[in-house]
């Protein structure tokens, strides 16, 4: 978060879970077993690759992030697209992780992150993040658009913009792109993190 931005809560917060999860739910539906081989714009992911990591840590991940529990083996190690309903069951999965997140007790405190904590909004803000930006890689992949409300796309802005530097770290973002200053919300957050919206161009 921006350190003049109040600490995001279940009240500020979980509506924008709850639209991304619902996103994220039916860009799953439209992936179609065939494109799973396909290369993606992210170095070295196929679709089947990128899916798996956005079905485990914004589905699994948040659910047990919200209970205080560590993922088990059996789910990080785990190809969900095996599963010919897997698209069923990462919406199934996001409605738990939704519901885990409207009990207030899993907004206070922190979240240990084994070897580090943040406070549980801010995870959890974290995690709505990676919802979008990899919803919408899925999407572009695809052959998929991928919509989200202005309010949505501005958390994930806030998102990019605090913790860019920590994702360029750890190779999680590429150098930022540029793009208009007036370019719509998920653009610039889209931008920011390294990608190429279909405004500016090619997906990249």
């Amino acid at each position: 978060m921006n350190k003049e931005q109040a600490p995001y809560t279940l009240v500020t917060l979980h509506p924008v879970m709850a639209e991304c999860a619902a996103e994220a739910a039916r860009v799953a539906r439209g992936v179609a077993a065939e494109r799973l081989a396909d290369p993606t714009h992210c170095p070295d992911w196929d679709v089947r690759a990128l899916v798996n990591r956005w079905v485990l840590y914004t589905s699994h991940g948040l659910e047990h992030r919200a209970l205080r529990k560590p993922l088990p083996d059996d789910l990080t190690s785990r190809d969900f697209t095996a599963d010919p309903g897997w698209a069923s069951a990462y919406a199934a999965q996001l409605d738990r992780a939704v519901a885990a997140w409207s009990d207030p007790a899993a907004w206070e405190g922190e979240v240990d992150l084994g070897g580090g904590s943040l406070p549980a909004g801010e995870l959890a803000s974290m995690v709505v993040k990676e919802m979008a930006v990899h919803g919408w890689d899925v999407a572009v992949t695809t052959g998929q658009e991928y919509r989200i409300s202005d309010a949505a796309a501005r958390v994930v802005l806030d998102v990019v913009v605090t913790h860019g530097d920590l994702y360029r770290q750890y190779d999680g973002f590429a150098a930022a792109v540029p793009v208009a200053d007036d370019a719509p919300v998920l653009d610039r957050a889209l931008a920011l993190s390294g990608r190429t919206p279909r405004a500016a161009g090619s997906p990249g």
